[in-house]
């Protein structure tokens, strides 16, 4: 039988906490970006251009940028869930020792 376990049970812990902060933190942030709250303009990329445009050019930056946290999100919910396949199979393995 081939075993996937390649964590010990504290990191895969450790992963599973911060998996969940990270997907309420990104998500949060995906939200406030995609609302285009003014406190979060120093963290679009903008150029001098984009504010001779419109706001419609800065606009779509923020949606872009919120796009990216919402990807950013989805990959913690994957690490999340490697790391909870990883406290299952430390808990089986401690099982199957005793």
């Amino acid at each position: 039988m081939v075993s996937l376990l390649c964590c010990g049970p504290k990191m895969a812990a450790c992963g599973i906490v911060l998996s969940v902060w990270g997907v309420i933190m990104l998500v949060l942030l995906g939200i406030f970006f995609n609302v285009h709250s003014a406190v979060l303009i120093e963290d679009v990329p903008t150029k001098e251009e984009d504010f001779k445009g419109g706001p419609s050019r800065i606009y779509g930056l923020y949606e872009q940028v919120s796009y990216n946290c919402f990807i950013a999100a989805g990959l913690y919910v994957l690490l999340g869930g490697f790391s909870f396949c990883q406290v299952r199979l430390n808990k089986r393995k401690e099982y199957m020792v005793r």
